[in-house]
Parts: C-alpha cells; structure tokens; sequence
C-alpha cells in the first residue's frame, strides 16, 4: 500500500520512516504543517524525493482515519 514508507523496528524504534533513509514520516509532516514548501523539505533532506513527501501525506492521511486514538485529544 504505502511502497515508499518503512516501519521496522531495528530502524529509529519503529516509528515510520522514508524508506531507504532515517527521515521521520512525522518529520516530514512537521515541516509541512509548519509552513515549509516541499521544496524546503527537500532541501533540507536531500535525500528525500516530491513522491517520498507525497506518500508522507497520504500515509499520515491514512493513519488520521482511525476510529480510536491511544491519546486522549479533548481541548483543555
């Protein structure tokens, strides 16, 4: 489903990466909710592609679809 992104747990303690790489799908994320271009990512990460970062997206937009979170989000 997701070709570009990697869980595995010998790689920075599961957490989903670039696959090929040690950048954080929530890195990436980061820097995009933040207001930096993909551009900006990139150049930040070299070794990131558009498509990687596109992925990143669709597999954060993935993971947003589930009924039940293990956080509790209510506003404070």
């Amino acid at each position: 489903m997701f070709e570009r992104i990697l869980v595995d747990p010998k790689i920075c303690h599961g957490k989903p990466v670039i696959k090929g790489t040690r950048v954080l799908v929530s890195v990436v994320l980061g820097y995009l909710a933040k207001g930096s271009s993909v551009e900006q990512v990139i150049e930040d990460f070299p070794q990131v592609s558009k498509e990687d970062i596109l992925e990143a997206i669709s597999f954060g937009s993935y993971l947003s679809n589930f009924e039940s979170f293990p956080y509790d989000l209510k506003a404070s």
